[in-house]
């Protein structure tokens, strides 16, 4: 039996469709972008997917992506500073280090504790974080996790885990650079209110 032609080609816009932020017509006219530079794009990224797909695996420390066991920044002894950045995801690690300002070390949850999924602390990376600020000489530990109702639930369960162990710090809230006051939703409004500072 002779497969379908377009057989491949509908499958790899089903996968296509299933990436954040595409759905099934933009992963359509992605693949048919990558099917026009074939040569330019289409075989460069299948190479490049294939050797990630073999290659990447979890950071066993910090829990970043990378190529080996311990990422590049749990291996760099100059970020080993005491500062220890908590966040949710690695795409908020990426998100910290594309604005460049800590020199620190970092903490991938993997998530959020939420009830309603029935994600508890040992579904996260808590117990790992704990044994790190003891192990690690860590002096401060930032919280970084979204302002969401289940990031200020983490927030508030990691500070009591930590509660006299360390310094707590979370990152400020309010008004982003560029933001105008009409635009912004309360609780933002709220948070940069409260977070007010003498000028």
């Amino acid at each position: 039996m002779i497969k379908n032609s377009t057989t491949d080609i509908e499958d790899l816009i089903a996968l296509m469709a299933k990436l954040p932020g595409l759905g099934p017509r933009s992963a359509r006219r992605a693949v048919l972008h990558l099917i026009r530079k074939r040569a330019l794009l289409l075989t460069p990224l299948a190479e490049t997917m294939s050797e990630v797909a073999a290659t990447a695996r979890e950071c066993l420390n910090c829990g970043n992506v990378g190529t080996s066991d311990l990422c590049t920044i749990c291996e760099d002894m100059t970020r080993a500073n005491g500062e220890l950045c908590v966040v949710e995801d690695v795409s908020d690690l990426w998100a910290m280090e594309r604005a460049g300002v800590f020199k620190g070390r970092y903490h991938v949850l993997g998530g959020t504790l939420s009830a309603l999924d029935a994600v508890g602390p040992e579904d996260l990376r808590i117990p790992r974080l704990v044994d790190r600020v003891q192990a690690e000489q860590v002096t401060e530990v930032i919280l970084a996790l979204n302002a969401t109702i289940d990031g200020q639930t983490t927030a508030h369960y990691i500070a009591d885990q930590l509660s006299g162990r360390v310094r707590l710090t979370s990152l400020a809230q309010g008004v982003p650079i560029g933001g105008e006051l009409d635009y912004l939703d309360e609780g933002t409004i709220t948070a940069a209110l409260r977070a007010r500072r003498e000028i």
